[in-house]
């Protein structure tokens, strides 16, 4: 009988405070005079760093209790002398910080080289289709693949799943941890999970991150799916504008934490029925819900379809960097896979 192969523990990288973060904590401001109750109100709101309180309108910072309009002001002045982006850059120094941004591999050789690597950091990946197009095997794979050390196309950071829909099922990582060579039990151990049940409860479950991304190496956030509570909880053309101004709101956070953290952000999103969809040269009559708001906020989104038997093909519909191509991939007992058909 052959050896067993021996399953290494995920070495996720832990904060240090010496090290070069792409972030300055909150906590700093203290440095500079600002009392730590009020540091400390700012931080239990949600504003974990000083990057944060510079993403924020001031009035924002007014409505949290205990911030004066002259605390608010000292805060703002402390955290514009600590933030390094708060300015103009070239385009060199640009690059130079894009080289940073990490692409965590989606388990499929072909499906990578379409995104030029993977899903990447400091962004939000959107990929939307109908049930079992392969979307939440995705996920599911991405939990264990963002373990991983970077040379071996992982993230090496934790993971962070937002289950509004409830099929995530720590099982399935088992078996997708053990494809990779990881220690099932660590991998699952650097998995944060959240079954929100309203929207108002997503979206202060997406606020409450900020503190924990402080104190542990997060690279991957998950909201499966991004649109499933708001289509539950506004309903009809009179709470649209309602509904697209809080989804708004959500995906503003996100966006927030992608880039202040170096993380990634990938969401799954559900297709709804285009009543013009139909017409003549119309190729699919279905559409990502969300509308135009979701799309403009997406960096990358994806069409996953059904192919022939076990096949599934993803499709970038946009990216700012990548052309418009197409991709098989394979859903196995590993997770996402090559398809050999």
């Amino acid at each position: 009988m052959a050896a067993a192969a021996v399953l290494e523990r995920p070495e996720v990288q832990e904060m240090d405070e010496e090290e070069d973060l792409p972030f300055v904590p909150i906590d700093k401001l203290t440095d500079l005079g600002i009392g730590a109750a009020d540091v400390k109100k700012a931080k239990d709101a949600g504003f974990a760093t000083c990057d944060s309180l510079m993403m924020v309108m001031r009035k924002d910072l007014l409505n949290v209790k205990g911030l004066s309009e002259g605390k608010v002001e000292k805060m703002l002045e402390g955290a514009r002398k600590l933030c390094r982006g708060c300015s103009f850059i070239t385009g060199a120094e640009l690059m130079e910080k894009r080289k940073e941004c990490v692409y965590v591999t989606t388990g499929c050789q072909a499906f990578d080289e379409i995104l030029g690597g993977g899903i990447q950091t400091s962004s939000i990946t959107e990929c939307y289709g109908e049930f079992r197009t392969g979307k939440t095997q995705l996920v599911h794979t991405l939990a264990v693949t963002t373990q991983m050390p970077t040379e071996m196309g992982g993230g090496n950071g934790k993971v962070a799943i937002i289950d509004s829909e409830g099929t995530f099922r720590p099982s399935r990582l088992v078996p997708i941890a053990q494809r990779f060579g990881l220690d099932p039990e660590a991998v699952l151990e650097n998995v944060l999970h959240a079954r929100p049940y309203t929207s108002e409860h997503q979206h202060l479950l997406i606020m409450a991150l900020a503190a924990k991304m402080v104190e542990e190496p997060f690279k991957l956030i998950v909201v499966d799916s991004i649109t499933a509570l708001f289509r539950t909880d506004y309903s009809g053309r009179g709470e649209l504008a309602e509904r697209q101004q809080r989804l708004m709101g959500t995906l503003s956070k996100l966006t927030k934490l992608a880039e202040e953290f170096n993380c990634a952000v990938f969401l799954t999103n559900q297709v709804i029925a285009d009543p013009g969809g139909g017409a003549m040269f119309v190729q699919d009559p279905k559409k990502p819900a969300g509308g135009h708001v979701l799309a403009h906020m997406c960096t990358t989104r994806l069409f996953f379809r059904k192919g022939k038997a076990e096949q599934r093909l993803v499709k970038i519909i946009d990216s700012p960097d990548r052309a418009e191509a197409e991709a098989s991939f394979a859903i196995t007992e590993g997770g996402v896979n090559e398809y050999s058909g």
